[in-house]
């Protein structure tokens, strides 16, 4: 049943969008235990998050992808549908992975079209038999999701075609994005029927189904959830263009762990998020992961491997059923070269033409010798693109044939139908070379399933045939996923036609030593990097990734693509007016330490100065005698004193604390551990030098400190600079007086001792001296230098300069990570929180304020 939620979701990411059509019946919830699962009602349904403990004990994993791994076809009676497991689906291989006594479910759609009258049996069906629930897509969604937004945007684009014009590529259509977004959510709600959120884990598979994490994210929080994309991922410059960018990439992180093949496609994705998202990566202990409003979104370097039972039996069928011994007879005394390849434009089936037409000219000792099969699978698209690559494969093979065909010979071979693995797998037995010139592809298995055809299974005729040491060679294009792995294989720029042919000529001819000894290195690594491996290393990513799921806090925020979940300690919660009112009604000395920017002043705010408001609460504070109240800032004094000169009972800490001016004095007190600025003279033309060359950086200067900001450069190149100019400043400054940090999107160096912890303790142990001691702190701020006042204030009982029963309130602004115990959402919280306070102050009277320049001064 379509939710609230959902609908509201769609409707933001499409503007408009029609009814989806008529209300599915719901599938029942599949048990792995004997039990009852009660349905949800409508307010339980709408529900983000779930604390009630599971019935269910053993874990299950559904995965999902665009298609089931199943055959279907219609009965010889036209009556009902028959069904069978699709050996040859990778979602039905990596089953081999998972943990034995795992429930494994499959959720996708089906190759054939199910009339509406029989879905739901189709789906029983499928769901008792197989475990699969199918996705049924309405015709016009599926054709503008599939061959639309998938194989016209998503396909080209990563595999780097950018839509130059109407007429190539084509332009953005919305409506297929909106296709796109309604496919997934139709999938998401086949998962949801089935789904235990407690205990189930979601593994989602491939560019199709790239925005469901958040569907699923939206309506289960805590959630176990993996990501792997079989594409290629662009770089940034590629990405970028895509006008949905954002939202796919946000999508994506709501995904606790995502699987890429190469480092190169992970890299590429991580600089999206940096670029786009503004978002760093760390790598600790060999694993990489992005921290993500709280959660660490891993990422997993792993290309898949084949199944090798699977290669094995069907050499064993290809025994009985296509004889090696034909086809080594039809090829009997030539070398045969053999590409196989899908219909597609980024196969590079032409360039391989063409290069071997260069190999025969150029080495004419081949010419009547060597044969190139070329097998092309149907295309899986289809368009003018495929049309045109057809058509430009057909004339290069004619010419290539009528050039150097001898009586007897051809030097290409077209096979242009349908071919069976069996046939497939004789072919990779008799050829000697085996090349793969895409221009880009995710991975490609051709090149495995070629090296363990050419080991052969012992005791198999195949085998017999070629009885002695085994032997293979590749030539692949260093644009496809599997070529690092395969280092023995001939790696080639598949654009340039010469140096191809030339890789070519070299396999053919190295000898058979050296080709035995590769053989052994690619069998030694295909046979034990296999799918089932894969899918095991994601898993356990997985689960590593998913472990500390249910010990954190989780709340949903954002709109549309905009959804994401923040993770906190459990401790972690929102500052409740009423309770700060109460502590601080009852507490008799108090200690308030206000941050500026981004606490009481909106960091988007262009005009910086504090509003009468502002300035009101704060001097009504000021004015009871019980407070001791300080603006901590990391502005400089002369601004500070500026603005609240009509605040002459407030204690200011400028600089992080290396001026500060005490509650009802005028004078500024300098607070570092030395006052020697010899440092500058060294650190500033280091810091020039790298402003030089790092367009967008610029230098400002503090009167106590040098910041180098590169927020406006490129975020690669900026990032890449502050490390090596991090480096570069505490290489020259290791003997002087002075602390170099990094942040976000600055380079600091500043006087050793200054920070806000070490102005809260002062502040603290100023009052304790003086016999005031704390009895009540509310200390606020918003980034990462506050989190020194929170850490002091938190170790502050333990020192003895806090009694037990000290009501602290550390409070961080907005909802993320941090030290503090305590959050509120924005600036006008803590106004409003600040005014509650104001107002439960007593009023001003002719009391002075008690000194703390004495104590501090002494």
């Amino acid at each position: 049943m379509m939710s609230r939620s959902y609908t509201n979701l769609l409707d933001l990411a499409s503007g408009n969008f029609p009814v989806m059509g008529r209300e599915k019946k719901r599938l029942p919830r599949v048990m792995t235990v004997p039990g009852v699962i009660s349905e949800l009602d409508d307010d339980q349904a709408n529900s983000v998050t779930s604390d009630v403990p599971s019935s269910v004990v053993l874990d299950r994993v559904i995965i999902v992808a665009n298609q089931l791994p199943v055959k279907a076809k219609r009965r010889p009676d036209n009556k009902g549908w028959s069904f069978s497991w699709d050996d040859d689906s990778l979602l039905l291989q990596l089953k081999d992975g998972l943990p034995e006594d795992m429930e494994v479910l499959y959720v996708g759609s089906l190759r054939v079209d199910v009339d509406s009258s029989e879905q739901d049996d189709v789906s029983q069906l499928l769901l008792d038999r197989f475990k699969c629930v199918p996705a049924f897509l309405p015709a016009d969604i599926l054709s503008k999701f599939y061959h639309g937004f998938c194989k016209q945007h998503l396909w080209p684009l990563f595999h780097y075609m950018l839509p130059f014009s109407a007429s190539h590529g084509g332009r953005f259509d919305r409506s297929l994005w909106e296709a796109y977004v309604a496919a997934n959510k139709i999938f998401s709600q086949r998962v949801i029927e089935i789904l235990n959120p407690e205990d189930d884990y979601v593994w989602i598979h491939d560019y199709h189904l790239m925005v469901l994490p958040t569907f699923l994210r939206r309506r289960f929080n805590r959630l176990r959830m993996g990501f792997f994309l079989h594409s290629p991922f662009p770089s940034s410059e590629i990405y970028r263009t895509l006008p949905v960018r954002e939202e796919i990439l946000k999508a994506l992180l709501n995904s606790d762990l995502i699987g890429f093949h190469t480092f190169d496609y992970a890299r590429h994705f991580l600089s999206c998020c940096s670029r786009m998202l503004g978002l760093e990566y760390q790598s600790k202990r060999g694993y990489i992961g992005m921290e993500y409003y709280g959660r660490t979104v891993g990422i997993k370097i792993m290309p898949v491997g084949i199944h090798m039972g699977q290669i094995e039996s069907i050499l064993g069928l290809a025994d009985k059923e296509w004889r090696v011994g034909e086809l080594k007879q039809q090829f009997e005394g030539k070398t045969v070269l053999l590409g196989v390849d899908d219909m597609d434009v980024f196969k590079g089936v032409n360039l391989k033409l063409l290069a071997m037409e260069q190999m025969l000219m150029q080495h004419p000792k081949w010419r009547g010798k060597a044969v190139l099969v070329q097998i092309a699978n149907p295309a899986r698209g289809r368009g003018k693109d495929i049309e045109e690559i057809q058509d430009e494969i057909h004339t290069s093979c004619k010419r290539i044939n009528e050039n150097f065909s001898q009586p007897g010979y051809e030097p290409i071979v077209f096979v242009d139908r349908p071919v069976t693995v069996s046939e497939r797998a004789v072919y990779y037995t008799i050829a000697e070379c085996v090349v793969v010139t895409a221009v880009r592809d995710g991975m490609n298995l051709t090149p495995y399933e070629y090296i363990v055809c050419r080991q052969g299974v012992s005791g198999s005729e195949s085998s017999s045939e070629f009885n002695g040491p085994k032997k293979s060679m590749l030539v692949v294009s260093e644009f496809i996923g599997c070529s690092p792995s395969l280092s023995g294989a001939i790696r080639v720029n598949p654009w340039n036609i010469d140096a191809t042919a030339e890789a070519m000529h070299e396999a053919i001819s190295m000898a058979d030593s050296e080709k035995q000894l590769r053989h052994e290195k690619h069998y030694r690594y295909v046979s034990t990097h296999d799918v089932a491996y894969w899918s095991r290393s994601f898993f356990q990513d997985m689960e590593r990734t998913c472990k500390d799921h249910f010990r954190r806090r989780c709340w949903g925020i954002g709109l549309s693509f905009g959804f994401r979940v923040v993770a906190l300690d459990p401790n972690f919660r929102k500052l409740s007016i009423d309770a700060i009112v109460s502590a601080y009604s009852r507490s008799r000395n108090r200690a308030i330490l206000l941050d500026y920017d981004g606490t009481v002043m909106p960091q988007t705010s262009i005009n910086k100065t504090p509003s009468q408001e502002v300035l009101s609460i704060i001097n009504m504070l000021c004015g009871d005698i019980k407070n001791v109240v300080f603006v901590v800032s990391g502005r400089g004094r002369e601004s500070l004193g500026k603005w609240f000169s009509p605040c002459q009972k407030l204690g200011i800490a400028a600089e992080h604390g290396y001026f500060m001016r005490w509650p009802a004095e005028e004078s500024w007190e300098t607070c570092g551990q030395s006052n020697d600025s010899g440092w500058i003279q060294i650190a500033e033309p280091v810091m020039k030098l790298y402003t030089e060359s790092t367009d967008g950086s610029y230098i400002e200067h503090k009167e106590s400190a040098l910041v180098w900001h590169h927020r406006d450069a490129d975020p690669g190149f900026g990032s890449s600079q502050a490390k090596e100019m991090l480096d570069h400043l505490e290489s020259v400054l290791a003997n002087e007086p002075v602390a170099v940090k990094s942040g976000q999107f600055i380079v600091e160096v500043k006087p050793q001792g200054v920070s806000k912890g070490v102005v809260a303790e002062k502040i603290l142990s100023a009052m304790a001296e003086n016999g005031k001691q704390a009895d009540f702190i509310l200390c606020i701020g918003d980034d990462r230098s506050d989190e020194d006042m929170f850490e002091i204030i938190g170790n502050a009982m333990n020192s003895g300069v806090l009694s037990s029963s000290t009501s602290v309130f550390a409070c961080t602004v907005g909802q993320k990570p941090s030290k503090a115990k305590y959050y509120l959402d924005d600036t006008s919280d803590v106004i409003n929180m600040l005014d509650a306070l104001a107002e439960a102050s007593d009023s001003p009277s002719e009391t002075t304020l008690f000194s703390l320049t004495d104590e501090a001064g002494s």
